[in-house]
């Protein structure tokens, strides 16, 4: 338009006059008509715009081809003078009123047409006049001006009028020349005129005369109803009226579509819409009658428009023309409106023009979905908002209403559509979020409900969500609707979508691991984890056992789930949990975030797929609103509070829940409800849920109630155990973690290769079982090259010097940054004083950390914490403290000093403005001059604060450390300087005085703050540290003992105490023999402490744990031990002799023991009380309860059945004596009846109520085992060896019979009497029907007879057990067997546990053992019964196993596994022998697979060899202590002492080798086997050397003799043979032995030996071959053999528990020493052959007098059997090991074991190892307070003393 109009400025002056008219046609006609061609036809008719307009649209209408008769063409001349009308009002502000009317005009109009006007026609009154303002513009160019007057009366006088000029808006329009009325019901009258003129048409004007004055009304137009009803009424008239159908046909003939409505409104509809919008004024409605037009193009809408303003040719009157198809209307629809009067029904009606591509009338429309603008429309127009919420939406509404007009009437442009339309996603796609408005409310409730704000959200929400459309309006459409749903109904910042929800949580994800590039590190390093149903352990077992794919077993497990969905119960759906747990530092955390990723990459748009959420309980728990934890936790991923509701119900999930056991003890203080589905409301999502859980912080109890969930009892929760490390997955890893240092720089190391790697880890074996653990592998890894510069090869590493070096390296790195970005400002700083502020702050944050419970610190705005007085208190000192009386010397560093202004938040002094960062730029300085925070930290770190460097940023404005063990090694190094840092006032005090002063520092140490029991880590990080040889930690022990004693006089520093002596304890320090009268420590964990002999008179011991602890000789009087706990229970004291079985009444409440000591024992099952004894004349064979639980019935040797009244305990029924024993006795289901079987092979059934015998079954021919009622009482079943039988039980009669072919042990009938399951002498379990005696089915599997059965009560698994010594469990219906336990003894009993996971089985061994069932493992071995294991069972609602035994006792176990305390030198097995390296510094150890070495000293353990992949068999030291030789089957290994490391691997005997020793030089070895071959092996190159030949049996052993040429050896041939080292060639034989010779002792000077089998001892001379000396035992009771030193002197071991003495030169008997009780296993000399020591089965170790054969000493403390001793090399010291899993150093207070007295007091210097069972005996508990009556039985049972 603008460069039209430039052209027309560049015309002549001739034509520069019609430049107005011109753009009037320009803003008409458009780009339909060039601008040249417009301006010829303006000057050809003299600038007459009327034929102008008339000449264009006549040329645009003959273009229109289907118009073509002459009719047609002089009505086409008709519709152009309307056209032009219509054009003319269109334009006419832009025309500048050039004509008034088209037709009927005279000169003066013309005339008036070429005048410039001011101003605008508006509805209503128009006056046109003159202004008479001197300085208006307006009124110097004489022009004239239109005034609106609007809607109303007006009057005034032509000439004297007075009204505003729209130019100068002053009151000067006086003279007034006409009137125009426009859109409106209209009256004019003029003075003298008696009637007015009245008219409705829509524009009508009229001449003003001078001088007369002028009354003028105007209204709008107004229907004239009197009803509504009469308003219809003239409204249908009117639209069927033939003025009205003229007019349509008229269009019609231009084929322009007119739509008649089907029928009007209805009432109720209309006077809801008049109400709202009318105010109830019906008269001012005219869409009642409305005809809409449509139209194919402009063109002809143009028609239409010009047709119906000639409406008068039909009687019809043009009232109101409203143009909004170029102008917008208020809904922006597009149409031309005219309101035609129809006189003759006096009422108007609607004529709405548009084109067909804009309307929306359905069956017209090309719109799709036509009703959505239109129904949207309905819903907001009468809306009116309460609220500024609901205005705001209103207005959004109506807005949105607007843009979708848009699109359908195209105010914008095609283009525009189709990019809105871009933006379409269909609800297909995307799947559209129920908005939480209509939460709870169904369809009739939102239509019931008078709320549209409700009302409107539910059809847009329904419409998004059945909307499809294909094209672009309709995707544009929708994409507005969208955009409103999400901004106004949702919320801009809420999701409101599936795809939306994805969105925001994959963002989340991505920007959490952005914030955590440690994780991120780590994901890229992630090697697969294996993982199984069972936790990992040390045993063979485990290691032979197949793990899976934790990934892989989990995406199963999930899988599984969903095609099982449909199948569960509504609470079951709700319920799919999977528990995965590992220890720490086992990948837990990374294998979640990868689960996350790969369930993301895996993840499809798919409504049925759920999002995989990832949840750290740290971050997001809060113990005060446990409900909202997910909640929060979305929160934290974006996801708004208000919405939580909606995604509940319209997602599904997999929530990641990470952390469990980092807020289980903030979970466990809450009292209420355990089960963390239901706390934490996980039963409001749909989604499955995996959470993860540290090993072992949760004991068996724990997990059962807080993450399987006590309703969940039956259920199968998926327990999974994180395994370690592989070696090849180490391997693996190593190679990731070098690619990846090399490309992220990680470490310093860039030159390591994955080979470097592999062979240093191998120089620090110890470190082996470290790295299985993902991230203590990638840990070690980072500080490998540091600390083999700190440690010497073959140094034990320990886990605190792991993290040491690390976190050291990690800060350092940070340092050096640091350093380096100050140094870039010239800033000078000492990166020693930034290294020391860091490490003070972290140990600050980890120990408050552990003080708040909270493995996450928050961020705040607060002001805090400051270092600025730490620099000068950093710099460490080491001085002197008086230990003890011998001056021995404990290390002291200087205290550092942590206190801590208080502040409103607990994190708020590590974060912030006065960190490390301000302190260092404080005292930096540049070229002398202090340089400002601001001005350098803010500068080049934005003022962040110290955890940017230090911590991992978990979210924001939260931090953790590394990795939670981080913290709890922070935490402990807080502890340990803390207690460190203290010295004394003065330098030289003595041990009193240092204690003293001491004490008054305990109060305020870290450790006297919070009991560490719940934070057992931080307890094995300070234990390690006690063994640490840094100096810095020697004061250690010493100083926790200090603490120890400060409990005696104060009550303050119990929980320091407590803490002390349970760090102690981990560090398995010994605590024996000390006095601890007084000492107060409660809660303290005592778990197989050594606390033998130990004074506790008077301590305070409420609640502290005893589990397993020797407490032999220790004193408790007046000890207060309220609540202890000692892991084992009294047994059930009473039986005299074997006790034959246990069973629960029906009820559980009460058990029944029955004996051959005649008795049976009824027991209350909770109190453990005796209640009667119901005795016998014989031993009970049979107990049995009646279904009500009041009545037993039993049977026993003397051939009597008795029934007993329970609650009374005494006899109700005695049936006749039988003439043979009763073998079974049961009660029917009723008991009214009991059925028996005795060895004469008749079944009797018995009346109770009378005593009478009712009926006798004959048919067996055996020996009976048993009898019993079916369910019914219908029939019996009988069994005896060689049948079953079924009987009627009324008549007695044989109803069917079947067997096994080698005869029957046992039957079981299924619960539903259809089936019977037998077992018998064969190795097989057989099903049989019952109704058909049909074998259905066989059980294969066992390679014994069977010995027993038990069914589950739904009968669908079975266990069974045999001589096989297997237990097997197998599926019923299918006959499967599913699993196999492998016992080590005969199986005598074994039950399943309620929910069917476990087994518990008895031995003849007298071992319990539970068992895992899904694992096949074994969970627990309970020793304390000494003989078979008769029966067991399951508590009820406890975890406790009821046993009893042939050792006459019935015993309750506790089998839940409570949090177990770390011992850092724990031994797991049985140690099986020990002996001292040469010089008497070391002892070595052996026991299954590993050997250990152990500071004879410190009793701390050096070394540890593992490589055997078999039992050991022996070892032994070499002649100068630098090497160990072991060996086990078929292999021999050598190894260095030093570095521990193995050097050579010696094989070539193809069977087990029973005997390997280093010759006297120590350069060679003999080893002999079980291959007959003895075999001589060079050390140095690990080659044989030498193989002899020559025994026929099996070699038992083979030694050089002290000139190291020759060997001799003896084998089960009964030979000796002597053989040439150098040669191999045997020299001589010696014959003389008939049995089994077991020793060979050599004489000191190597010229004779003593050789000894069960039957004789003979002395041979070697040279000559002959015997010196002949010993015989004539009842081969010989056992064990020794010479002493001198040899003069030969000791022997009989079976009779006696040693013998005898004097070699006389071949007499010196002595017979007499004092074992049990086996002798072993017998020593002491080094001058003056004493004798012995050990035997009776656990005793005894020291004799040789000369007077008197016992001197005994030696007791083992509570297992004694399986070596060794003495010194100096005769000082005395080692001993037993199965009780312990070692044990004696030393006497008189030196030597030689110099031992009747009077010497001897020692327990100290006790390695973990001890098997709780000791007692001798310990003192006199006046023992809070002790409950059981723990005092158990006490005295066990050798207590009271």
């Amino acid at each position: 338009m603008q460069d039209n109009n430039n052209n027309y400025n560049d015309t002549d002056e001739k034509d520069r006059k019609y430049v107005k008219e011109i753009k009037t046609l320009v803003r008409l006609f458009g780009d339909a008509i060039n601008g040249e061609e417009l301006q010829k036809k303006i000057v050809h008719h003299n600038g007459n715009i009327e034929f102008v307009i008339k000449e264009i649209v006549q040329q645009f209408v003959e273009k229109e081809d289907k118009l073509e008769t002459d009719h047609k063409s002089n009505n086409k001349l008709e519709n152009v003078e309307q056209v032009i009308t219509n054009l003319f009002y269109l334009s006419k502000q832009e025309q500048g009123n050039v004509v008034n009317e088209i037709n009927g005009n005279n000169k003066s109009v013309q005339k008036e047409a070429e005048k410039t006007e001011v101003g605008e026609t508006k509805p209503g009154i128009n006056l046109q006049g003159y202004c008479n303002n001197e300085i208006c513009l307006v009124s110097k160019a004489k022009l004239l001006v239109w005034v609106n007057v609007g809607f109303g009366n007006t009057t005034f006088i032509s000439d004297k009028a007075l009204f505003s000029c729209p130019d100068c808006k002053k009151s000067t329009v006086n003279l007034i020349v006409k009137a125009m009325f426009y859109n409106s019901e209209h009256s004019i009258c003029a003075s003298g005129d008696l009637i007015p003129v009245k008219d409705n048409n829509y524009q009508c004007s009229y001449t003003i005369k001078s001088g007369l004055s002028y009354e003028l009304k105007a209204n709008k137009i107004r229907q004239h109803a009197q009803s509504i009803e009469d308003l219809r009424e003239r409204s249908e008239h009117a639209m069927n009226s033939i003025e009205i159908k003229n007019l349509v046909t008229e269009l019609q003939k231009y084929e322009i579509t007119v739509v008649k409505p089907s029928s009007l409104k209805g009432n109720e509809r209309l006077l809801e819409k008049i109400q709202a919008d009318y105010g109830g004024d019906f008269n001012q409605a005219f869409d009642i009658g409305r005809f809409t037009i449509l139209c194919d193009n402009p063109t002809k809408l143009q028609t239409a428009v010009a047709v119906m303003k000639k409406a008068e040719q039909f009687n019809l009157i043009v009232s109101e023309d409203k143009d909004f198809f170029d102008k917008q209307s208020k809904t922006h629809h597009r149409f031309h409106n005219i309101k035609l009067y129809v006189p003759k029904h006096d009422v108007y009606i609607e004529m709405q023009a548009t084109l067909k591509n804009f309307t929306t009338l359905e069956g017209y429309t090309v719109i799709e979905n036509p009703k959505l603008s239109h129904l949207f429309y309905e819903y907001i127009r009468a809306w009116k908002p309460n609220n500024s919420l609901e205005e705001e939406l209103k207005q959004a509404s109506d807005e949105t209403l607007t843009k979708i007009n848009d699109i359908i009437c195209e105010w914008i442009d095609k283009k525009e559509i189709k990019k809105i339309a871009n933006h379409y996603k269909p609800h297909s796609e995307i799947r559209i979020l129920k908005p939480p408005q209509l939460k709870g409310i169904n369809e009739e409730e939102v239509n019931a409900k008078n709320d549209i704000t409700l009302k409107l959200i539910k059809f847009v929400y329904d419409q998004l969500c059945k909307f499809n459309p294909k094209e672009a309006k309709g995707q544009a459409i929708y994409a507005v609707l969208f955009e409103y749903f999400k901004r106004h109904i949702m919320g801009e910042k809420n999701p409101a979508s599936y795809a939306d929800i994805i969105s925001i949580l994959r963002e989340s994800r991505k920007q959490e691991l952005e914030e955590d590039t440690t994780m991120l590190q780590a994901l890229e390093m992630y090697i697969p984890l294996q993982a199984n149903n069972y936790p990992y352990t040390d045993n063979d077992d485990n290691k032979n056992n197949s793990s899976y794919d934790c990934y892989q077993h989990i995406i199963d497990l999930l899988a599984e789930e969903k095609e099982k969905e449909e199948k569960k119960s509504e609470e079951q759906k709700q319920q799919q949990v999977i528990i995965l747990q590992g220890k720490s530092g086992s990948g837990k955390s990374l294998f979640c975030r990868h689960l996350e990723e790969v369930l993301w990459e895996a993840h499809v748009n798919s409504f049925t797929t759920p999002i995989p959420v990832y949840i750290s309980l740290p971050k997001c728990y809060n113990e005060l609103n446990e409900k909202q934890t997910i909640s929060h936790a979305l929160q934290m991923k974006q996801i708004n509070k208000e919405m939580m509701d909606v995604i509940r119900e319209n997602i599904s999930f997999v929530f990641i829940l990470d952390g469990f056991d980092e807020i289980f003890d903030k979970y466990d203080k809450n009292n209420n409800e355990k089960y963390f589905y239901d706390r934490f409301n996980l039963n409001e999502w749909n989604a499955k849920i995996m959470v993860t859980c540290r090993s072992h912080v949760l004991n068996d109890g724990d997990i059962q109630r807080v993450l399987i969930g006590s309703k969940n009892i039956t259920a199968t929760i998926p327990m999974i155990h994180l395994w370690p490390f592989s070696k090849g997955q180490v391997n693996g890893y190593i190679d990731k973690f070098v690619k990846m240092n090399n490309k992220n720089k990680i470490t310093d190391n860039l030159d390591w290769t994955t080979k470097q790697y592999e062979e240093t880890l191998q120089n620090y074996p110890n470190l082996n079982k470290m790295m299985e653990e993902p991230f203590f592998l990638r840990m070690i890894l980072t500080v490998l090259p540091s600390l083999m510069k700190q440690h010497s090869i073959g140094t034990k590493i320990s886990k605190s010097q792991v993290y040491e070096a690390f976190n050291e390296q990690w800060i350092d790195i940070h340092v050096k940054n640091i350093s380096n970005k100050l140094s870039e400002l010239r800033i000078q700083t000492n990166p020693k004083k930034i290294k020391l502020a860091f490490q003070q702050y972290c140990q600050n944050l980890g120990f408050e950390m552990f003080m708040q419970g909270n493995q996450v610190a928050t961020e705040n705005d607060y002001k805090g914490y400051s270092f600025e007085t730490l620099w000068g208190k950093l710099d460490l000192t080491i001085e002197r403290e008086i230990k003890d009386d011998d001056d021995k010397a404990e290390f002291k560093v200087n205290k550092i000093d942590t206190s801590v202004s208080k502040t409103h938040s607990v994190w708020k002094k590590y974060f912030y403005g006065d960190d490390v960062a301000e302190n260092i730029s404080k005292r930096a300085k540049v070229n002398d001059t202090k340089i400002s925070v601001s001005d350098t930290w803010g500068k080049y770190f934005h003022g962040d604060s110290i955890a940017k460097y230090v911590l991992r940023r978990v979210g924001d404005n939260k931090y953790q450390f590394l990795h939670k063990s981080c913290q709890e090694y922070y935490a402990a190094q807080k502890i340990i300087f803390d207690i460190l840092s203290w010295k004394p006032d003065i330098a030289t005090v003595n041990n009193q005085q240092f204690q003293e002063q001491f004490e008054t520092c305990v109060k305020q140490l870290s450790i006297n703050h919070k009991l560490l029991n719940e934070e057992l880590s931080i307890v094995h990080f300070i234990a390690e540290r006690i063994h640490d040889n840094n100096p810095i930690f020697t004061n250690l022990q010493s100083r926790l003992f200090r603490i120890i004693e400060a409990s005696k006089n104060s009550e303050d520093v119990s929980i320091a105490a407590a803490n002390a002596i349970t760090i102690l304890n981990s560090a398995n320090v010994n605590m024996h023999s000390k006095d601890w009268s007084n000492i107060k420590i409660p809660y303290a964990i005592l778990d197989h402490a050594f606390l033998e002999g130990t004074n506790f008179s008077n301590a305070n011991l409420d609640n502290v744990r005893f589990y397993q602890t020797c407490l032999s000789k220790a004193n408790f009087t007046n000890a207060s031990m309220n609540n202890i706990y000692f892991g084992e229970y009294a047994h059930l004291e009473g039986h005299s002799n074997e006790v034959t079985g246990i069973i629960f009444s029906p009820d559980w409440t009460k058990i029944a023991s029955y004996s051959i000591d005649k008795t049976i024992r009824i027991w209350d099952t909770s109190s453990r009380k005796q209640l009667h004894v119901l005795k016998y004349s014989a031993p009970i064979k049979k107990v049995h309860f009646s279904h009500d639980g009041s009545k037993i019935v039993s049977c026993a040797l003397d051939k009597t059945i008795q029934v007993w009244d329970v609650l009374l305990g005494q006899q109700i029924r005695l049936f006749d004596r039988l003439p043979e024993a009763v073998n079974s006795a049961e009660f029917s289901s009723d008991a009214s009846k009991v059925v028996s079987c005795s060895n004469e092979n008749i079944i009797r059934i018995w009346s109770v109520s009378s005593g009478e015998k009712i009926q006798s079954c004959y048919g067996h021919s055996d020996f009976f085992i048993m009898s019993k009622f079916f369910s019914n009482d219908s029939k019996i079943l009988s069994c005896s060896e060689r049948e079953c039988i079924i009987w009627d039980a009324s008549s007695g009669t044989k109803i069917l019979s079947f067997g096994h072919e080698y005869g029957l042990k046992g039957v079981q009938l299924i619960s539903d009497g259809s089936k019977v399951v037998s077992y018998g002498g064969d190795t097989t379990i057989v099903i049989h029907d019952t109704l058909s005696g049909q074998q259905i089915q066989i059980f294969e599997g066992h390679t014994d007879y069977v010995r027993g059965i038990q069914l589950l009560p739904d009968d669908s698994r079975m266990l069974s057990y045999a001589e096989d010594k297997t237990i097997r469990i197998w599926d019923l219906l299918s006959g499967k067997q599913l699993q196999v336990l492998e016992e080590a003894n005969f199986v005598s009993t074994a039950k399943f546990s309620f929910d069917g996971s476990r087994i518990v089985s008895g031995s003849q061994d007298g071992t319990i053992r539970l068992w895992d069932i899904s694992s096949g493992k074994q969970i627990q071995m309970l020793e304390g019964h000494s003989a078979n294991i008769t029966g067991v069972e399951f508590l009820p609602r406890e975890s406790k196993i009821l046993s009893c035994s042939n050792d006459g006792t019935i015993r309750i176990w506790d089998i839940s596994l409570e949090r177990k305390i770390q011992l850092t030198e724990g031994y797991i097995d049985v140690i099986t022998t020990v002996l001292f390296s040469p010089d008497d510094s070391k002892i070595l150890s052996a026991s299954a697979k590993t050997m250990r070495l152990w500071d004879v000293q410190s009793g701390k353990q050096i070394q540890v060899l593992e490589d055997h992949s078999d039992y050991i068999g022996g070892v032994s030291f070499s002649p100068d202590g630098f090497k160990i030789v072991s060996y086990s089957l078929d292999k021999i290994r050598l190894w260095d002492v030093l570095p521990g490391k193995q050097l050579q691997l010696l094989e070539g005997h193809p069977e087990p080798i029973n005997k390997v020793r280093f010759s006297p030089d120590g350069s060679k070895l003999v080893s002999c086997s079980y291959d007959k071959k003895i075999r001589i092996w060079d050390i140095s190159s690990g080659r044989q050397i030498q193989l002899l030949s020559g025994h026929s049996e099996l070699i038992i052993d083979a030694q050089f003799l002290p000139d190291g040429n020759k060997i001799l050896s003896h084998s089960q041939d009964y030979t000796i043979r002597l053989w040439d080292a150098l040669s191999g060639k045997q020299v001589r034989i010696f014959k003389g032995h008939k049995n089994f010779i077991f020793r060979i002792e050599l004489f000191p000077d190597g010229s004779k030996f003593v050789s000894c089998s069960r039957e004789k001892i003979i002395v041979w001379d070697i040279s000559s071959g002959k015997q010196i000396l002949l010993l015989e035992e004539n009842k081969k009771n010989i056992n064990e053999m020794l010479l002493s030193p001198d040899g003069t002197t030969i000791a022997s071991c009989l079976k009779d528990t006696t040693i013998r003495l005898w004097d070699i030169s006389t071949g007499k008997q010196m002595q017979i020493l007499k004092g074992h009780s049990d086996f002798i296993r072993e017998i020593k000399f002491s080094l001058g052959g003056s004493k004798l020591l012995s050990y035997s089965e009776d656990k005793i170790i005894r020291i004799w007098d040789v000369s007077s054969g008197k016992q001197i000493q005994a030696l007791e403390g083992h509570n297992g059997s004694i399986n070596a001793i060794c003495l010194s090399h100096d005769d000082s010291k005395l080692v001993s090991c037993s199965s009780d899993k312990t070692i044990r150093l004696w030393r006497s207070d008189n030196g030597k074991i030689d110099d031992i007295t009747k009077a010497s007091v001897i020692d327990n210097i100290w006790r390695v190892g973990i001890q098997s069972g709780l000791s007692m005996k001798d310990s003192i508990w006199k006046n023992t307070k809070g002790l409950e009556g059981q723990q005092k039985l158990l006490a005295k049972q066990r050798g207590g003393k009271f």
